[in-house]
């Protein structure tokens, strides 16, 4: 049985993965709630590999390792660090005290079809956007989950979570909303292909 590959992102509502100078948000565009964080946390409740790209992995592992008292972070941040990662990297030589993470280089399709094919829990990627276009364009994404907060960053903004990304149509799986603000929607992607 091949393992399910969830792609997970945080966007606003006009697509921005991350925002930039001037602009100071805070986490989650400062619209978290009880009930994302909640539903966040059960999200690692069952055993699952998590898949990065070097830079994804690079900022999660300066925030997870930097020393910051561990009750200081949301629970699901705790629960992802000890989950096991496959960083999928040519440039990185070591997992920077990632306590379960390997580091594997070659080409990212073959690496994730290998995964899917021998691991016997779910695999999901936190926001690493260049890795999940290219995984996506080789059919690989069996799901994206994109949490959009209800803000518009179009002055700061960057990172376009689907700006690399190619055509594709899009089967909703779920839909939710959290503490009056934030919609979870979860999708099938599917390549659209033109004549």
């Amino acid at each position: 049985m091949t393992a399910t590959y969830t792609w997970d992102v945080f966007s606003t509502l006009d697509g921005y993965g991350s925002y930039d100078e001037p602009g100071d948000w805070g986490g989650y565009w400062s619209k978290q709630g009880p009930e994302l964080l909640a539903y966040r946390a059960a999200l690692f409740d069952t055993p699952q590999r998590m898949v990065y790209g070097a830079t994804s992995f690079r900022e999660m592992a300066e925030i997870m390792t930097s020393g910051l008292d561990p009750n200081s972070l949301d629970e699901w941040n705790v629960r992802t660090m000890n989950s096991p990662a496959t960083v999928i990297s040519s440039t990185l030589k070591d997992t920077r005290g990632w306590p379960d993470a390997t580091i594997a280089g070659g080409d990212a399709a073959d690496i994730v079809r290998r995964l899917k094919a021998e691991s016997d829990v779910p695999i999901r990627s936190q926001a690493s956007l260049s890795l999940n276009w290219s995984l996506m364009a080789a059919g690989l994404v069996d799901r994206i989950e994109v949490t959009i907060f209800p803000v518009v960053s179009g002055k700061t903004g960057v990172s376009p979570i689907l700006g690399g990304a190619g055509d594709y149509d899009l089967e909703l799986l779920d839909s939710r909303t959290f503490d009056g603000r934030s919609q979870l929607l979860v999708y099938r992607p599917a390549a659209r292909t033109w004549g």
